[in-house]
């Protein structure tokens, strides 16, 4: 009897592989998306059948549904190196989840393999906004019929939430990526903006961002072989298209993805990662298609060099030690730029039926092919010093789980101790007028600094800059750095004043401090010459003098992160 059932279990494994299990892609016409229900149930019929493929939850979308994803993985050794697939972060570019399921069964019955590498795909990152399914949420988009939702169920654009987490999907993403550690990283979407005759564009990380090590590694010979195969296969590439409104005939930037963004996390523990970005307009049909096959390629890519991928990440280290020099902050080279053989459509204007007024359309009837200038270099515009260690109050709670969670390694003070260290003030900052993704975000962040003994406390915390996860510090603990724990408002309460004067009982103190200190009464008698609005206030007169005594807490704007070299 045990020979019989297992006998039955064989054979159906035999049928199911050889009838090839259809996604609902592939049973559709071309143009319809797989529902949530139908993509679970796949994903869990496939780990049914075959030893090879297993699914996993890793915590959840903001809506309660269990975030998962789906394992193929043909080697015994548990620690083969993993290559991290992002699907659904955008619901209504919903290409890459069909195209993972197609790719997944291919890789479970055999009809592809690879080998020595472990393929972890994410199902679907924003479940909540896939379930929110329409037709006219995507108003420039080429199908598919219907399709999820951009913003999650709070209404988050989950590709601004990596550094922030303000979701439960972000606090699952990042378990997810340090739980399996990938060599490389694949966003999937779906791109907007210009016209043009490619079917497939993508988003390097930045050169500079990646390292002297593996920027041109990446850029110069990874990504090339990828894109030269999809070029074999017939599908159109080009960089990323990052200009809306007008035409891009004229040049265009390469997209700057700072740390906000997934590849901009990722790299920051020396992740070589791409976001790919299908061309909206070309059939939804195509774009699957193409999604598939730079998944593949970039699989079979990776799995042949997984060992040199990961000694550069590894001597990428050497990069980023104490004492060297690390940019925070960028800007686009406008000096700099390469030429490349950009195929697009001819561009001009015409009467808008609307409005009567010129709109910019492309004539598809007029393709062409002409260098075009695309600027892909940046140059750093503010640099600090790498730092041995920072020191984080045991107060700042929320700090320290992001670390932990981030696996970055902490080690508790054990008695209390004065430590020589430096210690900055926010000296000036911007907040954006109207909130973006529920922060009113500072930003050109400017600080100045004080070195000297503090005092810390027991159960305080000191955090090497010497781990893997150093980059992932400095962009989070330096103020400056575009996205900062500072820029997303995380030490906003240090920049309100508590304490404040009552003017009439001040009036006599503000009189008596003058009295006794004259260097303060020289520096107040300059002020008015040097400023005649201010010698015409008197409310401002003594507000400068509470300012400058004891009695002003200094406080206000003291960043309560320490460094220390």
């Amino acid at each position: 009897m045990k020979f019989l059932i297992t006998l039955f279990f064989l054979g159906s494994s035999l049928i199911f592989s050889q009838t090839k299990p259809l996604t609902p892609f592939e049973k559709g016409n071309g143009n319809q998306t797989t529902t949530y229900t139908e993509m679970v149930k796949f994903y869990d019929d496939l780990a049914k059948e075959f030893k090879t493929i297993t699914v996993e939850s890793f915590g959840t979308d903001d809506n309660g549904e269990p975030i998962k994803v789906v394992i193929f993985n043909n080697s015994k050794d548990k620690n083969v190196p993993t290559i991290l697939i992002n699907n659904g972060i955008h619901p209504g570019e919903p290409d890459g989840i069909d195209a993972t399921m197609m790719m997944m069964r291919d890789f479970a019955t055999g009809k592809i393999s690879v080998n020595n590498l472990k393929i972890v795909a994410i199902q679907a990152y924003n479940i909540s906004g896939m379930l929110r399914r329409g037709s006219h949420s995507r108003a420039n988009q080429n199908g598919p019929e219907e399709y999820g939702f951009r913003g999650n169920s709070r209404n988050y654009d989950l590709n601004r939430d990596f550094i922030k987490n303000d979701t439960e999907n972000a606090k699952a993403f990042q378990k997810i990526f340090q739980h399996f550690k990938p060599i490389y990283f694949i966003d999937n979407h779906v791109s907007n903006g210009a016209d043009y005759q490619y079917l497939f564009t993508y988003i390097s990380t930045n050169r500079e961002r990646l390292g002297k090590k593996l920027g041109p590694y990446f850029n110069g010979k990874m990504q090339p072989a990828i894109l030269e195969t999809l070029e074999k296969k017939g599908i159109l590439t080009t960089p990323y298209v990052n200009i809306h409104g007008d035409s891009p005939n004229d040049g265009f930037p390469a997209f700057m993805d700072s740390p906000r963004y997934a590849t901009g996390y990722t790299t920051l523990f020396n992740t070589l990662g791409t976001v790919a970005e299908t061309h909206m307009l070309k059939p939804y049909k195509d774009r699957v298609q193409a999604t598939y096959e730079n998944m593949l390629s970039s699989i079979n890519y990776t799995a042949k060099n997984a060992k040199e991928i990961q000694k550069l990440m590894a001597e990428s280290l050497a990069d980023y030690q104490p004492k060297m020099k690390y940019p925070i902050q960028w800007k686009l080279d406008s000096t700099k730029y390469k030429l490349i053989d950009f195929k697009g459509y001819e561009a001009g204007k015409k009467a808008s039926e609307v409005s009567g007024k010129p709109r910019l359309f492309y004539d598809r009837t007029k393709p062409f092919k002409r260098k075009v200038k695309f600027y892909d270099q940046y140059i750093p515009t503010k640099e600090i010093a790498i730092p041995s260690y920072y020191v984080i109050p045991r107060s700042e709670q929320k700090v320290l789980e992001y670390l932990k969670r981030n696996n970055i390694f902490i080690k508790e003070i054990k008695q209390d101790s004065t430590i020589f260290a430096q210690q900055y003030k926010i000296s000036d900052y911007k907040t954006v007028k109207n909130p973006y993704e529920g922060h009113y975000l500072h930003y050109d962040t400017e600080v100045k600094s004080e070195t000297k003994n503090f005092k810390f406390r027991k159960g305080d915390y000191l955090v090497s800059t010497k781990q893997l996860g150093v980059k992932y510090l400095l962009e989070t603990l330096e103020p400056e750095a575009t996205d900062s724990f500072f820029n997303w408002n995380f030490f906003d309460g240090i920049l309100g004043q508590k304490e404040y004067f009552s003017d009439y009982v001040f009036e006599d103190t503000a009189a008596e401090l003058l009295k006794n200190n004259q260097v303060l009464k020289t520096a107040f008698e300059f002020e008015k010459i040097a400023n005649p609005e201010f010698a015409k206030d008197g409310n401002s007169q003594l507000e400068w003098v509470y300012r400058h005594s004891d009695y002003y807490e200094g406080s206000v704007g003291t960043y309560p992160i320490y460094r220390i070299f």
